[in-house]
């Protein structure tokens, strides 16, 4: 009976050290850190593609944080960097990007992928678009024809391709007629039923078109990639998306550190594989091609 106890009283002693042990661990090393937060503004057409939903969690979990998504045009977002209403960017309108740069909201660019803008319209193509030699070809045909024309009128890198595709044909925007010229104000998929509904055409970035299948490729009377795109790529309609690093001495607020994770993350071999790997519907959207400069 003696040993007996005194194994019980030795047990006991066992285990309140190791009791004691693990509260002073705890003590020690605390409870996790909370997520950071990095708020990205990034244009429609990366996030309407259902993108971001593949390839953010990994960032999230290499760099514990949690990433808020603003979806806007790359106009409005250039101006959310600007607000520090983000802390970095995705945006395809090179012109302003590079503007942006140089008037010091920003302090890095760097290459991530490309796709190709592509005009669609309904299968019968009253304007001819289709045996167009190229974009200002298509669109002077368009015009011509005075169809349907539908566009985003929102100042995103897509609504600035289009005015400078307009231009390139030497035709002023501001002189068609509402009849014919429909500009809506809104975002990329908006576009793209509207443009449905009205049996008119559209210049579309690729990756939102092919995530809408119910009016896009395979919708019984859908809109069809009549250039562009892909598979029918010409030069003038090529689409480059960049990251923007924002300039943390204006805008003090933004998370800087995050910010530039986020920045080398996406511009990584693995996140180059991640995209590159991504489809809709067997579809590849985006073509890995990061480059930091």
């Amino acid at each position: 009976m003696i040993h007996r106890n005194h194994r019980l009283r030795s047990h006991a002693a066992l285990c309140a050290a190791a009791v004691a042990i693990a509260v002073l661990v705890a003590g020690c090393t605390g409870p996790s850190p909370a997520p950071g937060r990095l708020v990205l503004g990034t244009t429609t057409s990366v996030n309407d593609s259902g993108l971001l939903n593949v390839i953010l969690p990994d960032f999230e979990g290499r760099n514990n944080a949690r990433v808020a998504i603003v979806a806007v045009g790359s106009g409005q977002a250039l101006e959310l960097g600007k607000r520090g209403d983000a802390d970095v960017l995705i945006v395809h309108s090179p012109a302003a990007e590079q503007a942006y740069l140089a008037n010091g909201s920003g302090v890095t660019r760097w290459q991530i992928m490309y796709n190709y803008f592509a005009i669609v319209g309904p299968g019968s193509d009253p304007a001819g678009v289709r045996t167009a030699a190229n974009a200002t070809e298509a669109f002077a045909r368009i015009a011509a024809n005075q169809s349907v024309f539908v566009s985003r009128g929102d100042s995103s890198g897509t609504n600035t391709k289009e005015l400078q595709v307009w231009a390139a044909a030497g035709l002023n925007v501001s002189a068609f007629p509402a009849s014919w010229y429909k500009s809506i104000g809104q975002g990329m998929a908006a576009d793209l039923q509207t443009t449905f509904e009205l049996g008119g055409y559209t210049l579309t970035d690729e990756g939102t078109y092919w995530s809408l299948p119910q009016i896009g490729p395979g919708a019984s009377g859908g809109l069809h990639i009549l250039i562009g795109g892909f598979d029918h790529a010409t030069s003038d309609l090529k689409n480059t998306y960049s990251v923007i690093q924002l300039n943390v001495t204006r805008v003090p607020s933004i998370n800087a550190t995050l910010a530039k994770a986020f920045a080398e993350w996406v511009t990584s071999p693995e996140v180059a594989a991640k995209i590159g790997n991504y489809t809709v519907a067997g579809h590849q959207l985006f073509f890995p091609d990061p480059r930091r400069t």
